[in-house]
């Protein structure tokens, strides 16, 4: 979690709150594609999103 903090207080420091969004959506899709190859029964859900 000490990264997390330390990204918080550069975006805090240098003013890039632009970066959170991207960096939020990073996460999620990364997260869609581990939970959608790990799971088979939640494949056809996800692949109905995109």
């Amino acid at each position: 979690m000490d990264i997390i903090r330390e990204f918080w207080d550069f975006l805090k420091v240098r003013k890039k709150f632009w970066l959170l969004p991207i960096i939020l959506m990073l996460g999620l899709v990364i997260g869609l594609v581990i939970v959608g190859s790990s799971a088979g029964s939640l494949s056809p859900f996800i692949y109905a999103l995109f």
